[in-house]
């Protein structure tokens, strides 16, 4: 995967998430999950953005693990969606699964990168 597409999917996450967010009751606990839940999700695609032009490894692999830290928040304000009972697990699952995929890509990278600074 090209960083253009994963820059697109964490996009695309993103928007997703903030959907979800603005359609939360608007009571005072739909009120702070969607606050948190967009800025956690938006934070995703923006720092891995930043991290496409990171200066050096080291800032890239700081950059990665703000994404690792925010995309993990991110299925933290899912899980607590599902299980306040606001949306079904059923309408959350794609979102948590591309969490994870992404958790799993970021993790990957920064491994990857870590190994290869260290060689």
């Amino acid at each position: 995967m090209t960083k253009e597409e994963l820059q697109k999917r964490t996009k695309t996450f993103a928007h997703r998430c903030v959907k979800l967010a603005c359609s939360l009751p608007d009571n005072t606990l739909g009120k702070h999950i969607r606050g948190q839940l967009i800025r956690s999700s938006t934070s995703v695609a923006a720092n891995y953005r930043a991290a496409c032009v990171a200066q050096s490894k080291a800032s890239f692999t700081a950059k990665l693990s703000i994404v690792v830290e925010e995309v993990d928040e991110t299925k933290f304000w899912l899980e607590f969606i599902e299980n306040e009972n606001l949306f079904s697990a059923a309408k959350l699952a794609s979102l948590k699964q591309e969490a994870n995929e992404l958790t799993s890509i970021f993790i990957s990278a920064r491994r990857t990168t870590q190994t290869n600074k260290k060689s």
